[in-house]
């Protein structure tokens, strides 16, 4: 039982803070009864577990209880699956709308709305953010997939293009990293602005769910986002750089390196006399990923080494910080974020986290469930039960601006204004 003091603000405990905020509406989290969801219900081909297991199966019981059944022939092989899905995915066509957001330090990167939406929605619908991985836009299949999943049950989506990436401007001589979170707090806080009446919730892959979930850890219970999910997750970007300089995934790295050094090329003149640590003609010249963030990226951000910059930047020491409803998703096969980077120990003892481990999938890929081969992945509609369950049960919105306020529910939070 919480009861709040009258007048025209009251205080909010977060950690060692207190916050005075005016109110005109509440978003309350509220203790719910769940249905536990017998464990011989689930399908044997999927691995689930977490400390939210019970909390959140009910939401994910019609998909988790049938096989995952990958289309044949194309995900006998990780590479194979994670090639196709990059290549001959088909690419959903929306119109957008761009917003350049100039951060504090002079930076900016390109939000990306669908077009109309401002007229169309009401100001009240959820929010979803999504971030693609590394060097990853709103021109990859896999943010439009999600993005057009979304928005057909009346989601408002945005794709955070990091900077340079998506054809967004470089206005400062900096570019991201796996351990800046600057950046994606801004988003949050911009987008908040705009709708302040909705719930805002974030998916992300890769690299971008990374950063995503030191972002969660970071703002632990000041987390304004009501719900998260992580997709193909590295985790531990130590293991991850590991399993890159072996066999086929080299080809990956060479890859994502020249996709690096072209951007960084279109934005050379920023860098130039810069001196200090970096060493531009190394980044210029990357024939790895770890190339550019030894001539770069970790001097930008301050780190001594390259082992010191992966480890500290790798998010599996945020999971126990995390005190939003966070999905995690991944695929036993990837070859770019290795399965044994899953933080299971952390995922299990966090109330909030759940964890499905699909056997199959690659990396970005999961070419299986009804639009398999050529629609989106076998991880949207499951990433939007989960989101849709959270949007619709656990967060409650009342507005007022007098009297008591009385959120009506099983195991009832009651609060006097």
């Amino acid at each position: 039982m919480a009861k709040l003091s009258s007048g025209p603000t009251f205080p909010i405990s977060i950690s060692r803070h207190t916050y005075h905020h005016r109110v005109t509406a509440c978003h309350v989290a509220t203790p719910t009864t769940t249905t536990t969801i017998p464990f011989a219900d689930l399908h044997p081909s999927l691995e689930v577990i977490g400390g939210a297991r019970n909390r959140f199966l009910p939401a994910l019981h019609s998909a988790l209880r049938h096989p995952y059944d990958p289309f044949p022939f194309i995900a006998w092989n990780p590479h194979v699956e994670t090639i196709f899905a990059s290549f001959f995915r088909s690419i959903p066509d929306v119109r957008l709308r761009r917003e350049c957001l100039r951060t504090q330090d002079g930076g900016t990167v390109a939000l990306d709305w669908v077009a109309g939406d401002q007229y169309q929605l009401p100001p009240d619908s959820p929010i979803l953010i999504l971030m693609p991985g590394l060097t990853g836009g709103s021109e990859n299949s896999y943010p439009r997939h999600m993005l057009t999943k979304a928005r057909s049950i009346g989601w408002r989506v945005v794709v955070f293009n990091s900077r340079g990436c998506g054809n967004s401007p470089v206005t400062t001589p900096q570019f991201y990293s796996a351990s800046f979170v600057g950046d994606m707090r801004e988003v949050v806080e911009h987008v908040s602005g705009i709708y302040p009446e909705a719930n805002l919730y974030a998916a992300a892959w890769s690299l971008g769910a990374n950063i995503l979930v030191r972002y969660l850890g970071d703002e632990s219970h000041a987390c304004p986002l009501s719900g998260a999910v992580s997709l193909c997750n590295p985790f531990n970007l130590v293991y991850a750089f590991e399993e890159f300089t072996k066999g086929f995934n080299r080809v990956y790295d060479k890859a994502l390196a020249r996709s690096i050094r072209n951007i960084f090329k279109r934005h050379i003149l920023l860098f130039e006399d810069i001196g200090g640590e970096y060493n531009i003609p190394l980044a210029l010249n990357a024939r790895q990923v770890r190339d550019f963030d030894e001539g770069l990226t970790r001097v930008s951000f301050g780190f001594k080494s390259l082992d010191e910059y992966y480890y500290k930047a790798s998010c599996f020491h945020s999971i126990k910080h995390v005190q939003v409803p966070l999905l995690c998703i991944h695929a036993a096969n990837d070859p770019i974020s290795p399965v044994r980077a899953i933080p299971r120990e952390e995922i299990e003892a966090n109330r909030n986290c759940l964890l499905i481990v699909t056997p199959k999938g690659g990396h970005l890929g999961w070419v299986a469930g009804a639009e398999a081969p050529l629609g989106g992945p076998w991880t949207d509609p499951v990433v939007m039960d989960f989101l849709e369950h959270l949007e619709r049960g656990t967060h409650k919105t009342v507005e007022s601006s007098t009297g008591p306020l009385t959120v009506t529910s099983k195991n009832l939070l009651h609060a006097e204004v």
